[in-house]
């Protein structure tokens, strides 16, 4: 895993000296060929944050952020979510449609930073499973500002991600979101509701989040 994230902060910091500096989620899905070790939020499964938050909700129709190789974009599919899953990586994209062929998910690349107009406010649940936490700061607060406008009525914004414990300074990616950032994210849309744990297969040391929001202001 030392090398995975040493191949990752040298992509992203190489990126970052550019126009293009998410360029490095395509380096990375690209360079990695198919083999999903060198992913290293891809584990197979659902966040547990997911799980827990979708089991016993009515589903609805769901956007799933920055989707990877779609492990929660498929869960949700799977207990009657209409899922659109977008992805800044075509590679990512192509990925994870020929890995869940089966799926009625719709598989898009989009960029969280310029989206489609048709998605505003379209959503019953805006998913973003860390995300944030992967782009650096310079343009972190834009990326968020775009979340809450695919919120449809009554709809829910859900946040996860590592949570920043200490205030100090980290080196990533990720860099773990403090409570004010996280705070920020769904702001036009209420008042926000948190969760923080370290899930079974983190190290103790590592705290994350959900943060969730209701769409109220119709």
């Amino acid at each position: 895993m030392d090398e995975i994230r040493f191949r990752l902060k040298e992509m992203s910091d190489a990126a970052a000296s550019t126009n293009e500096p998410l360029s490095w989620f395509e380096e990375l899905y690209s360079s990695a060929q198919g083999n999903d070790k060198w992913i290293p939020w891809s584990d197979g499964h659902p966040s547990p944050f997911v799980v827990d938050w979708a089991i016993g909700k009515p589903p609805g129709r769901a956007l799933v952020v920055g989707c990877g190789l779609g492990e929660d974009a498929v869960f949700l599919d799977k207990i009657g979510w209409d899922v659109v899953a977008f992805d800044l990586s075509p590679t990512a994209v192509e990925w994870a449609k020929k890995r869940h062929e089966k799926s009625d998910i719709k598989w898009v690349v989009a960029d969280l930073l310029n989206p489609p107009d048709e998605w505003r406010s379209e959503f019953a649940l805006v998913l973003e499973v860390h995300i944030l936490q992967a782009i650096p700061e310079n343009i972190r607060h834009d990326a968020a500002s775009k979340l809450p406008l695919f919120v449809a009525k009554d709809g829910h914004l859900v946040c996860i991600g590592r949570f920043d414990e200490d205030g100090n300074p980290h080196e990533g990616p990720p860099w773990p979101l403090n409570h004010a950032f996280i705070e920020s994210i769904g702001e036009p849309l209420g008042q926000m509701s948190m969760v923080k744990a370290t899930l079974p297969d983190d190290d103790p040391s590592t705290t994350r989040y959900r943060a969730t929001w209701s769409r109220t202001d119709y």
